[in-house]
């Protein structure tokens, strides 16, 4: 309960100008809180339309989806909707918060690489200096996993020009084995004409593509 509210609900007792020295606010500032009690009750219908509206667009059996965030409900609140009737995305997001409506997480994480069990350490070509310098001289690459629709994964290994900062090669399968990284090169190779300029290329961390098991 804020002081305003406090010396409302007491004010037939104890008059308001005592309450308001109490709790230390002004009585001009109390007043003009009263004075507000309607816009506020409007705001607060307001937001427990929105609400109702989020909880639609979030509820499965009527469409919805419960993982949706603030950012997509925003986006569907706003779907074919004129400008000056858009509701505003933090909004959206502090409706939510106070009715309790955050989206659910669903995606789990997913390891894309193991230590190499055999203890094998491999130098740091690289040198931790991801700074720019000239063009096709230092390449780094990484892998990741693209979540799709059917509960699988993609998993997308990239070569990156560390002078130009382009992406030089890349390479999409279903599988994180070693072709998947030296087919990433082979199309970094095949659009630079050549590699072997290079002085060095690095995948990033030391952990080793993973094998199925």
């Amino acid at each position: 309960m804020n002081r305003f509210q406090f010396v409302e609900d007491h004010m037939d007792a104890y008059g308001v100008k005592r309450l308001c020295e109490i709790v230390g606010i002004a009585r001009s500032s109390f007043y003009a809180w009263v004075a507000a009690a309607p816009a506020r009750a409007a705001r607060a219908a307001a937001d427990a339309a929105l609400a109702r509206r989020i909880r639609v667009l979030q509820d499965p059996q009527q469409g919805g989806d419960r993982a949706y965030g603030a950012p997509r409900i925003t986006s569907d609140l706003n779907d074919g909707v004129p400008a000056g009737e858009r509701v505003n995305h933090k909004r959206v997001a502090r409706v939510m918060r106070e009715h309790l409506l955050t989206g659910i997480r669903l995606r789990r994480r997913v390891r894309t690489t193991v230590p190499d069990q055999s203890g094998r350490r491999f130098p740091d070509l690289i040198g931790r200096d991801f700074s720019t310098g000239e063009p096709n001289r230092r390449y780094v690459g990484d892998i990741t996993y693209l979540p799709i629709a059917d509960g699988t994964n993609l998993y997308l290994a990239s070569v990156i020009d560390l002078g130009s900062r382009k992406l030089a090669g890349w390479q999409v399968a279903d599988h994180m084995r070693t072709e998947l990284v030296e087919d990433a090169l082979t199309a970094a190779a095949r659009e630079r004409g050549s590699l072997a300029r290079a002085g060095s290329i690095a995948i990033t961390g030391r952990s080793t593509p993973r094998e199925p098991t």
